[in-house]
């Protein structure tokens, strides 16, 4: 479909409402699974205890790996939403912005794996028989942290898609220009974290989970917004109509 010959089959203010409710889902299904399910059973430095409690709740860790998952599927509608809302403003950084998003989702869910990784070493497989469940543990317990890494090099392209969207938003007028600064703040935050894992570990933990704080005020106000008041169909229009110039 050409949206700009047929614009009145395009609704920004449906699209951007329906993407709000999808980004809410997604910090919703974010929030229970680190919450709920991995801040319950995982003992942080206690690999004996953090295996008790999955072999104790195999469900329960099973639904966090779901929740995340649904989360990485409700990436892909708000790209294309997100796109479309912004790509009038600056078609090619609204590109960018979509490929940074896509290349992000997929490192999220490639990392999935290593969730799965300790239910595998913690069965009662038969090819783990003769194995020293001490190491099983040890091992289960590293997989989980390596998705903590693997998690912090999703979010530094992440950090970029909240840069760009920032910029497009504060620039635009579709939104408040307060969201869109937020948006780069929270850009800005999650690069600071994820590089200070990576380069000071001991540092990041120090930081954590203040420094994410402010990534949660903003994609929250951002989800909010667009549910509740959507964007500002007049100024989207003046883009869309500058854009086919």
């Amino acid at each position: 479909m050409n949206l700009n010959q047929h614009p009145q089959k395009f609704s920004p203010t449906k699209y951007a409402r329906i993407g709000g409710a999808i980004y809410l889902m997604i910090i919703a299904t974010g929030i229970f699974g680190e919450l709920v399910v991995r801040n319950k059973l995982v003992v942080p430095g206690d690999a004996a205890s953090t295996a008790s409690n999955l072999l104790a709740s195999p469900l329960l860790w099973r639904l966090g790996i779901s929740g995340d998952l649904v989360m990485h599927l409700c990436d892909i509608p708000l790209m294309v939403i997100f796109y479309l809302l912004l790509k009038p403003v600056n078609k090619n950084l609204a590109l960018l912005n979509l490929l940074f998003n896509i290349v992000q989702t997929a490192v999220l869910t490639i990392n999935l794996l290593n969730f799965l990784m300790p239910l595998f070493l913690l069965g009662n497989s038969t090819y783990l028989a003769g194995a020293d469940m001490h190491s099983l543990q040890s091992m289960a317990y590293a997989f989980i942290k390596l998705n903590s890494y693997g998690f912090g090099i999703g979010l530094v392209f992440f950090g970029f898609v909240c840069l760009i969207e920032g910029y497009l938003i504060f620039t635009s007028g579709l939104l408040p220009k307060a969201i869109g600064l937020l948006m780069q703040l929270a850009g800005v935050c999650y690069l600071i974290n994820s590089f200070t894992l990576i380069l000071q570990p001991d540092l990041a933990r120090a930081l954590f989970p203040f420094i994410l704080m402010p990534c949660f005020l903003a994609e929250s106000s951002f989800a909010l917004w667009l549910l509740i008041k959507g964007v500002n169909v007049s100024v989207w229009n003046q883009w869309s109509e500058a854009s086919t110039r």
